[in-house]
């Protein structure tokens, strides 16, 4: 009995001693697959009245993340060289993304040549800027945060910035999968950004809907903004719809209207190197027209009253790039001129009220994060 117990002993203590002294064998892990946090698919909703073909790029589909990025990024000072500007300087909401002034002024109040268009619904469109330099948003968003008379900083600089704060590195991770932040990803959340910056709410669009009545003067109003006149026929007109025609209320055509015989700024033909575009510009959307004065390019117009008045008494065809659309209007057989009446022109006006969309100016999602 005492021998047994004693080799039991014996085989316990060796198997302490092997157990202990022997190198342990590596161990088995299960197979984990580990799925990278992926962005969410963003929802855009398109109102009912506005184009439901739009492109957006391949490479840079909408994404919850993405446009919240873009947002930030869209009211963020740092990307400017001194810290004092960011894109909503010149894009403010409550003026439909424009800005009020006649030219946009940079960093250090250096001016600009243009003013600021707005950047309602840019998701339709495919040229930006008012001579159409850029063909994407993406593209355009560089322009003014490297020009030296905007916000006058490089982009990769800017960069720099943010990867040095606490918020945007996991914004970027959330956004696009690295906390590296990259001067291609920056323009890609602006782009995402600004192709949610819808309008089609105004009233306007309730009376496309048949949910309210515009009046009397509202309707005759409309009737002369999208007719071509027709004097043989007896066809007043105010001709604004040839070149803001449709529900986006712009052709996205580029134009010369008149405003100068002798050219300060060529448009469209210093991207073209056509003489034949000299003078051109884009034709904006009117949507939100009340908000966004003074008008044209240089902001030479405050109301529009002085709008209607120069399109009304136009006669500039010693101008070789005046538009045809322009030059073939008139009220009169023969005419030289428009021809509006006081009255037309008023009612022309009152109609371009309707096209204020209060929702869009007001839309939290559309505002500063930074004030929240």
């Amino acid at each position: 009995m005492i021998r047994l117990k004693y080799t039991a002993l014996l085989l316990l203590s060796s198997a302490f001693f092997f157990s202990c002294s022997s190198e342990p064998g590596p161990l088995e892990e299960p197979d984990v697959v580990v799925e990278p946090n992926k962005p969410t698919p963003y929802q855009l909703v398109i109102p009912n009245n506005l184009p439901k073909t739009f492109t957006i790029p391949e490479n840079n589909p909408l994404t919850v993340e993405g446009v919240e990025l873009g947002r930030h990024l869209f009211y963020e000072r740092k990307l400017s060289g001194d810290n004092t500007m960011s894109c909503s300087t010149c894009h403010q909401q409550q003026l439909a993304f424009t800005d009020g002034k006649a030219v946009s002024f940079g960093i250090a109040r250096r001016p600009t040549k243009r003013g600021a268009m707005s950047l309602a619904n840019m998701l339709w469109f495919n040229r930006f800027n008012w001579d159409g330099e850029a063909n994407s948003l993406e593209q355009q968003a560089l322009i003014p945060l490297e020009s030296e008379l905007e916000m006058h900083q490089s982009l990769s600089d800017g960069v720099k910035k943010l990867q040095e704060t606490g918020l945007y590195p996991p914004m970027f991770q959330k956004a696009f999968g690295s906390s590296t932040i990259t001067e291609e990803n920056v323009l890609k959340a602006l782009g995402q950004f600004q192709r949610t910056l819808i309008s089609g709410n105004s009233r306007y669009d309730q009376y496309l809907e048949n949910k309210i009545n515009l009046t009397p003067d509202e309707m005759e109003g409309m009737a002369l903004f999208m007719t071509h006149p027709e004097p043989a026929q007896n066809l007043r007109g105010g001709n604004c719809g040839d070149c803001h025609g449709g529900t986006l209320l712009t052709t996205r055509t580029f134009h010369n209207n008149g405003l100068d015989v002798e050219l300060k700024d060529n448009g469209l033909g210093a991207i073209t190197g056509r003489a034949t575009d000299n003078g051109k510009f884009k034709a904006p959307s009117l949507r939100n027209i009340a908000l966004t004065a003074p008008y044209m390019h240089d902001g030479r117009f405050e109301t529009l009253e002085q709008v209607l008045d120069h399109y009304n008494e136009l006669h500039l065809f010693n101008n070789p790039n005046l538009d045809p659309l322009i030059m073939e209007a008139s009220n009169m057989t023969n005419g030289r001129t428009l021809k509006l009446t006081e009255e037309e022109k008023q009612k022309i006006i009152k109609f371009l009220h309707t096209l204020t969309d209060e929702s869009f100016i007001t839309d939290p999602r559309f505002s500063d994060p930074f004030k929240q």
